[in-house]
Formats: C-alpha cells, structure tokens, sequence
C-alpha cells in the first residue's frame, strides 16, 4: 500500500466557482502549494484574474482566471470551452459561489410580544427577490456548474467535486433564513448525486465551514467603525469552543484530503470545520 500523500493532485486540474472570494482564494493556495493547477471562476473576470497571478506568483504553479456567471449555463458552457483550449481536461470541482445579502437577514434574532406592532425588522420585512436572489445563488449556483464542468470526471471515469456547504445547514442559525435553508439543501443535493454518480467513479462531498470572517458575514460580526465584536460575534464566540474565528487557509487541508485518494472510500459526507461549534451544547 503506497504511504499517504497528496501526490495524485499534482499536476490536476481543479475548477474553483466563486474563486476570487476569500475562501476560494485560500483553496486554490493550498491546491496550488501542492502541485495542483487552479481555474479561477468568478462573475468578476479581473478578480478571477488578480487572484490566478497571485497564485502562480507565489506557487509557481499554473492558475488561470476565467469570467463565467454560475447562474448562467451559457456562460458557464463558454467557460469550459476556454479551460479545455488553455489548461485541458477537468479533474475536480469545488462549488465555492455563494454568500448572503443584507436585504434578506433579518434585524432582530426573534420576535417579542413588544415588537408585534412593528414587524419590519422581522421575517415579515424581508425583500422576496434578495431571498430568491440569496437561494439562486447558493442552491441553483452550485448545480449549473456541476452540470457543466462534471462531464469530463464522468467521461474519465474519475474525479471529485466538493461542495461548500455552511454550519448553519446543521442548525439554522438567527436572522439568515434563506441561506441557511440554502445551505441545507445543499447538503441534501450533495448526498443526492453521491448516489447519483457513485458508479461513475466520481465522489461527491462537502464541507460545511463554521464562522470565517468574509465579505458576506462581516457586517453581522464586527462593528466597522471600532473592529470590536457585536453582540452576536460575541454570542458565536462563547459558543465555538476553540474560542476563535477560522482562517480561510484551515479550509485547505480539509478540502485537499476529500478530493485525494486518501478520501476515495467517502461519498456523500458533510465535513464540519468549525471549531467544535456543531458538537457544543452551550452547557
């Protein structure tokens, strides 16, 4: 039996969705730092691009930066054509688009009796279009890429794709209904194509990240004007008992290992990186 490694990701060739974004940014270092060659896809091409050179940059390993829009199976089709003409065939994916928006969190955590008068900050006065918008990107931006860059692992009989699932798919957590909801149907669609495609040779996992700190969650966690913690970053840390937010880079490890033949017996997993908040009971 050959020694554990990550040498089967040399040389592979790994689409990454949402890829200019923080987390998406931290993959591709980590894949990059182990030989790996990186597609980073992004709505916004110079983004994508900015980040594919800093890759390389400090790697040394190929990156490319491509525009493609997850919601838009054209574009996306588009962008597969550009990866297969400069980089070849698709070894793996990671469905890294998604994230929050402010008009679909609601302001108050619940409702009090005081508060049945004025229910704008509430569920009640939540904007349809951005939970529509919110879900779309999350739920429908994770299955269009896969219906468009997963055919060339199902052809080759081997690959994986990941999924980026979230903490809050296990417990909906306070004022984010649609993503959290998102984020569960997510977990259920991973476990779904699992199946789907377990003959294929094709594996199908996810992670579910605790509290980063990103563009999207930032403004619910941190005062901007003093960088102090607000009631409810307060509330995460008391209950994460590592006692700290996570790192992007964390995410790397754990992203490595489910798409490697290390991981070639797990299909249809959910792995957690949340510092223990999922298993604490608060007691």
């Amino acid at each position: 039996m050959d020694k554990p490694s990550f040498n089967d990701l040399k040389n592979s060739l790994t689409v990454i969705t949402g890829g200019a974004g923080i987390i998406g940014k931290a993959i591709a270092m980590g894949l990059a730092s182990i030989g790996g060659r990186t597609i980073i896809l992004d709505i916004d091409l110079g983004a994508a691009q900015a980040v594919a050179e800093e890759v390389g940059k400090l790697t040394g390993a190929f990156s490319m930066g491509v525009q493609a829009d997850v919601l838009n199976k054209s574009s996306l089709l588009a962008a597969r054509e550009i990866i297969h003409r400069d980089a070849g065939k698709i070894n793996f994916l990671i469905n890294g688009a998604g994230g929050n928006a402010p008009k679909g969190t609601t302001k108050i955590e619940e409702i009090l009796p005081h508060q049945a008068s004025d229910l704008d900050g509430s569920f009640f006065g939540l904007e349809l279009e951005s939970l529509e918008r919110i879900f779309d990107l999350n739920y429908f931006g994770t299955i269009i890429p896969t219906m468009v860059f997963a055919t060339d692992m199902v052809e080759a009989g081997k690959g994986a794709i990941l999924n980026i699932s979230s903490l809050s798919a296990f417990h909906p957590l306070t004022k984010i209904p649609a993503y959290s909801a998102a984020k569960a149907a997510i977990n259920n669609f991973t476990e779904w194509l699992a199946v789907h495609m377990a003959k294929t040779g094709v594996r199908v996992n996810a992670i579910a990240p605790g509290f980063f700190l990103t563009k999207q969650n930032r403004f619910l966690l941190i005062d901007e004007q003093t960088g102090t913690l607000l009631p409810r970053g307060e509330k995460i840390m008391a209950g994460t008992p590592m006692g700290r937010f996570g790192t992007p880079d964390e995410l790397a490890g754990p992203v490595a290992f489910l798409l490697s033949d290390m991981a070639r017996y797990i299909n249809g997993t959910v792995m957690l990186v949340d510092g223990g908040y999922n298993a604490y009971s608060g007691v």
